[in-house]
């Protein structure tokens, strides 16, 4: 028998994005999820503004202008690409 509701895992790799209509602390606030269920690393992307937010941690955050590559780092090794190419 399943039971309900989500498995108790956590991608290594998160991303989000935001839209004009997002709540801004709901989705630190679900950032923040991501984190204490054991994400590794958690991408904000925000297209607006044209920049990128990497969070390891609420504490280990790292901010990308729109020059600047977005980098797996050891989570998802070998994969970096311009910020610019994917906000476009």
């Amino acid at each position: 028998m399943a039971s309900e509701g989500f498995a108790p895992l956590a991608p290594d790799l998160a991303v989000e994005v935001l839209s004009p209509e997002d709540n801004k602390r709901a989705i630190l606030d679900k950032i923040g999820e991501y984190l204490d269920a054991g994400t590794r690393l958690v991408w904000l992307l925000d297209p607006i503004a044209g920049q990128a937010v990497a969070y390891r941690s609420l504490t280990s955050v790292r901010q990308l202008g729109i020059d600047e590559l977005l980098d797996g780092e050891d989570v998802v090794p070998g994969f970096q690409w311009p910020l610019r190419e994917i906000l476009a």
